[in-house]
């Protein structure tokens, strides 16, 4: 059956394409999930089995998380790490996740991806590297999650194998066997993954941190991901804590033991990437090394700024996450677009990073570190996922340009959400599940973790 869309009438349609045009007045035509023609004007227009009008909409591609901890929505703003530091913050909360269960992570991810899905993103991906003894699913749980709610999604088979028994930073009853872990990354990729274009779920491996894995699981998991044809994604370079925990056990600098890996490559994405040194940006780039910044999280905790501009300029594709729900305290994507232009402009000043950049950021830098050519812009060619806000808001009232006032004017709520030709969000409704119920179970699940 050939299902057609058309979005006609379009106030303001920021494609994000190679020319980087915004047309006035403009459509999108999508058959199947699939953009197949996009204009100005009222006239000629494609007929369609379903026909949107936005006269009062600015409309982008979907936004794109590139890093997240889903889980961590059950322990937002926890007051004992409140006002913590990363490996503090880290001691504070890893007793509560080791009581995460299937049904806990099901109820996170849901609650999670329905703030993303109602703040215009299309396409999140999660690390999942808390895996309590005997619980073996819940990246299952997530992935059943996503389908519910519509969501494309890019789950990565976190892990942990060094505990504290053997000097590492997270406790024993989080730790899995390097042989479990790999075993268990199998079965997700032969299960799950889907490589062909418009895939709504595809899998990718990510051993959690140097101060949690071993480098050999580095290596069997680059070995694995590469004879899979799966990405590879890790947190690197966030703290001074974490290099000086490498020089003091390794004797070498972060990016070092990863190159040591086999990671430095472009089928590779880092989360936060603050902490390199000009040759070491230099090498990044050359390596075609994405990097998912989070800049919320990395302000909540004091972690520092990454130096996005000197990262673009290397070449390296640089995205944005919003990073766990427990060190950001939100999934809101486009609050963290804008506070992504906003950070860089304090750092570097205010021509450090334009609207325009730090929109594509969130766009076309989220699907490059994602590997994806499919999403990321609206083009003829490319999946039907945009998100559609109402420009008649209060937060908009007075604003000229509608796609600067998109990012700074106050974040809003998205009015309406295309993921795959599917509206997923209308009238700032979530269409796909009932909210109320989402977070009705979320509460729940999210007081029994904290007071068991």
């Amino acid at each position: 059956m050939n299902e057609s869309l058309l979005i006609r009438n379009i106030h303001t349609l920021v494609l994000m394409d190679e020319p980087d045009r915004v047309l006035l007045d403009g459509y999108v035509y999508a058959e199947n999930g699939r953009i197949a023609a996009i204009g100005t004007g009222s006239r000629s227009l494609p007929k369609a089995e379903r026909v949107i009008r936005t006269p009062y909409a600015i409309a982008i591609p979907g936004l794109v998380n590139t890093h997240h901890h889903l889980y961590q929505t059950l322990t937002r703003a926890y007051a004992p790490s409140a006002d913590a530091e990363l490996f503090d913050w880290l001691r504070t909360l890893y007793p509560f996740w080791a009581r995460l269960d299937e049904e806990a992570a099901h109820a996170a991810a849901l609650a999670g991806m329905a703030e993303l899905l109602l703040s215009g993103c299309t396409t999140t991906s999660d690390h999942h590297y808390v895996f309590p003894r005997g619980r073996r699913e819940l990246i299952d749980a997530q992935i059943d999650a996503a389908r519910r709610i519509g969501i494309r999604f890019h789950p990565t088979r976190g892990s942990m194998s060094v505990g504290r028994r053997k000097g590492g930073l997270p406790p024993d009853s989080v730790v899995q066997r390097e042989e479990h872990i790999l075993e268990d990354s199998e079965r997700l990729i032969a299960k799950y993954h889907d490589s062909s274009p418009g895939a709504m779920v595809r899998i990718a491996l990510a051993p959690c941190s140097p101060f949690s894995v071993s480098p050999r699981l580095m290596r069997d998991t680059a070995d694995l991901a590469r004879r899979r044809g799966v990405r590879m994604h890790t947190h690197l370079a966030e703290t001074r804590d974490e290099e000086a925990y490498c020089l003091s056990r390794y004797g070498k600098r972060p990016l070092d033991l990863l190159e040591d890996a086999g990671w430095l490559a472009p089928d590779t994405w880092l989360a936060h990437g603050i902490y390199f040194n000009t040759r070491e940006i230099a090498r990044l780039g050359r390596a075609g090394v994405g990097i998912a910044h989070c800049p919320t999280s990395n302000m909540r905790l004091g972690s520092g700024c990454a130096p996005v501009p000197a990262l673009r300029r290397a070449g390296c594709p640089v995205g944005l996450g919003v990073d766990g729900s427990a060190s950001n305290d939100s999934s809101h994507m486009l609050a963290e677009v804008r506070q992504a232009l906003l950070l860089q402009r304090l750092r570097h000043g205010a021509g450090a990073l334009s609207v325009r950049d730090a929109l594509r950021m969130a766009t076309v830098g989220g699907a490059q570190c994602l590997g994806r050519d499919d999403i990321g812009s609206l083009e003829p060619g490319k999946r039907a996922d945009m998100a559609l806000f109402d420009l008649r808001a209060a937060a908009y009232s007075g604003a000229g340009d509608p796609v600067s006032a998109l990012l700074l004017c106050a974040p809003t709520k998205v009015d309406t959400l295309i993921v795959e030709g599917r509206t997923v969000v209308a009238g700032g409704q979530l269409q796909t599940i009932s909210l109320d119920a989402v977070v009705r179970q979320h509460r729940k699940a999210a007081s029994k973790l904290i007071s068991l």
